[in-house]
């Protein structure tokens, strides 16, 4: 008599979870999609830079002497830097601060998905909604303002880093300072102050020869300033450097202080965020 012997059924592999990347990926998709999903968020975010840049490019019109540009045509990369620092500062700060009020983090934070996965999903909404409105400000500075693009590679690369460094340095000061406000209803109030007054003494909405020294030495201390110069660097003739604080774009010290900031940001990140209210312990 034979027995058979009978073999025990095998146990599928445990599917594989996502990892950090693919789930930021996932996330950040998401937050693209909500995002655009409403509309009056989006024409806000959108066409505020534009209306500013018209009424301050038709007020203030004229020949910078010396300078070989128009003053809107200053104003064209000056707005693209606001832009940038709106999209990723203001919106993580603002953004973050009324999740945390409405415990979308507390519930996030439970679940198994990487704590890194989160921001990352940010970082995705933060560069695309950053390209588009500098695309979009781009346009208007070429079609109405005279303002030419870069006709070499090396003024693109400059573009290029300057874009990246001064995102990414906004958007981690956008999550750091998410965690300052005591509920999301203070949070626009919190984070639009500051924003506002960088943007008067960073040469946003006043010309960088206009600004006493005093302010544009504080002015220097943040991203704004910086990316503002860089820009205007790279978008205009070199004789509109003239204008400039140092007579110069300074292109070796913006990547320095924006690379600073990077640092300064994520290390600012790490020591104040919180995933619950202070209330709640």
């Amino acid at each position: 008599m034979t027995t058979t012997a009978v073999r025990a059924p095998e146990r599928a592999a445990p599917e594989r979870l996502p990892g950090a990347w693919g789930l930021g990926l996932r996330r950040g998709a998401l937050e693209i999609r909500q995002f655009f999903r409403q509309r009056d968020q989006v024409v806000f975010t959108f066409a505020f830079p534009v209306v500013f840049l018209f009424l301050f490019a038709s007020i203030f019109s004229d020949d910078v002497r010396g300078a070989g540009v128009t003053a809107s045509q200053l104003y064209v990369p000056a707005m693209m830097a606001a832009g940038i620092m709106s999209t990723s500062f203001q919106s993580l700060g603002i953004s973050i601060a009324i999740e945390r009020d409405e415990k979308v983090l507390r519930r996030l934070r439970g679940t198994p998905m990487p704590p890194a996965a989160y921001f990352l999903g940010k970082i995705w909404l933060v560069l695309v909604t950053g390209l588009l409105e500098t695309a979009i400000l781009l346009a208007v500075g070429t079609a109405f303002y005279d303002v030419d693009l870069p006709s070499s590679a090396g003024r693109w690369f400059d573009f290029a880093w300057i874009f990246a460094l001064g995102l990414t340095a906004c958007a981690l000061l956008g999550i750091a300072i998410s965690s300052v406000p005591k509920s999301g209803k203070s949070a626009t109030s919190v984070v639009v102050l500051p924003f506002l007054v960088l943007q008067f003494i960073s040469g946003v909405y006043i010309s960088i020869d206009t600004i006493p020294d005093w302010m544009l030495n504080i002015g220097a201390l943040f991203p704004l300033k910086w990316m503002c110069q860089g820009l205007r660097g790279v978008f205009l003739p070199q004789s509109a450097q003239v204008l400039e604080q140092a007579g110069s774009w300074e292109f070796g010290r913006i990547a320095l202080v924006l690379g600073a900031w990077c640092v300064g940001g994520l290390a600012l990140c790490l020591l104040t965020f919180r995933w619950k209210n202070r209330r709640d312990g």
